[in-house]
C-alpha cells in the first residue's frame, strides 16, 4: 500500500493528514479542553450504567443486561475516535500513519454495526416483554440473551472485514489529505489512485443493508408494541408502557437520524463540514446522552444511579 506526495521540500507523507477541524492554535486548545470533557463524561456516564447494572440484583434482567453490553458498546465506540482526535488538536503535522487509520477505519465501523445490531436486539426485547409477557421469560432466556449478544459483536466485527481489507491493499495517490477528523470511506476512496466502482458498490450496498434492515425490524417491533400498548385499559399501565420503550426509541432516533445520513451512499457528496458535523453528533455526541436518557426515563436505572452515587431519599 502506497501513497504519492510531496510537501514542503519534496517531503514524502508516511501517512494520511486529517485536517480535522481547523482553526488557529488557540481555538484547537479550546477543542482539545471541550472534547476532553465530552470523553470523560461519556466514559462516566456508561460506566455508571454498567456498575449499577453490575451491582443492583434487581437489574439483572436481559432488558439491563443488553442495557450494560450497549453501554461498553459507547465507551469502546467514543474511544475509536476521541483519543486521535485529541492527539491531533495538539499536533503540528496531523499525520496519522497507514495502519492507524486502517484500524481506525475497521474499529469504528465495526463497533457502528455492532450498535445497529444491539439497538435491534433491544426493540425485540421490549417487544416480546410488551406483546408477549407470559412467554417473556421461557422466551428471553438467560442462554438466549447471551447468544444475542455474542452474535452482535461477532456480525459487527465481520460486516465490514473484507471491503475494508480490499481497500487498504490499494494504491493511494494525490495530497494524501483527508479533510474529516476520522478515516472515513468516502474521502479514503476518493485519495485511490483509480477508482473501484465494484467496491464503492458493495460499501454503499453492505451500508444501505445495515442501516435499513435493522431499522424496519425496529419499527415493525414498535408499531406491535404501539398496537399492544393502546389496548391496554389503565392510563397508569399505557404510561408504564412508553416510559419503557420511550428511552430506546429516543436513542434508534438519534442514532439513526444522522448515521442514515452518511452512509446509505458512502461515495457520495457531501460537503466536508457537514460530513463532519453529522459523524460528530453519532460518534460523539450520542454516546454522551444516552446514559442521561437511559437514567432519566426509567425509575428502576434512576433508582440504582442514585444508590451507587450514595444518593439515598
Amino acid at each position: 500500500m502506497k501513497i504519492f506526495n510531496t510537501l514542503n521540500n519534496s517531503s514524502t507523507i508516511t501517512g494520511f493528514i486529517l485536517l480535522g477541524f481547523p482553526c488557529p492554535r488557540e481555538g484547537q486548545i479550546l477543542l482539545f479542553v471541550l472534547f476532553s470533557v465530552v470523553y470523560l463524561l461519556t466514559l462516566m456516564g456508561n460506566g455508571s450504567i454498567i456498575c449499577a447494572v453490575r451491582w443492583d440484583q434487581r437489574l439483572h434482567t436481559p432488558m439491563y443486561i443488553l442495557l450494560a453490553n450497549f453501554s461498553f458498546l459507547e465507551i469502546w465506540y467514543v474511544t475509536s475516535t476521541v483519543p486521535n482526535m485529541l492527539a491531533n488538536f495538539l499536533s503540528e503535522t496531523k499525520v496519522i500513519s497507514f495502519s492507524g487509520c486502517f484500524l481506525q477505519f475497521y474499529f469504528f465501523f465495526s463497533l457502528g454495526s455492532t450498535e445497529c445490531f444491539f439497538l435491534a436486539v433491544m426493540a425485540f426485547d421490549r417487544y416480546l416483554a410488551i406483546c408477549r409477557p407470559l412467554h417473556y421469560p421461557t422466551i428471553m432466556t438467560g442462554r438466549l440473551c447471551t447468544n444475542l449478544v455474542v452474535n452482535c459483536w461477532v456480525f459487527g466485527f465481520l460486516w465490514f472485514l473484507i471491503p475494508i481489507v480490499i481497500i487498504s491493499q490499494m494504491s493511494f495517490c494525490g495530497s494524501g489529505v483527508i479533510d474529516h477528523f476520522l478515516c472515513d470511506p468516502g474521502p479514503l476512496l476518493a485519495l485511490t489512485c483509480t477508482r473501484v466502482p465494484a467496491i464503492e458498490l458493495t460499501s454503499s450496498t453492505l451500508s444501505s443493508l445495515l442501516l435499513f434492515i435493522p431499522f424496519f425490524f425496529i419499527m415493525g417491533s414498535y408499531t406491535l408494541v404501539l398496537r399492544a400498548v393502546l389496548r391496554v385499559p389503565s392510563a397508569a399501565g399505557r404510561r408504564k408502557a412508553f416510559s419503557t420503550c420511550g428511552s430506546h426509541l429516543a436513542v434508534v432516533s438519534l442514532f439513526y437520524g444522522s448515521v442514515m445520513v452518511m452512509y446509505v451512499s458512502p461515495t457520495s457528496e457531501h460537503e466536508a463540514g457537514m460530513q463532519k458535523i453529522v459523524t460528530l453528533f453519532y460518534s460523539v455526541v450520542t454516546p454522551l446522552i444516552n446514559p442521561v436518557i437511559y437514567s432519566l426515563r426509567n425509575k428502576d436505572m434512576k433508582h440504582a444511579m442514585n444508590k451507587l452515587l450514595g444518593i439515598q431519599k
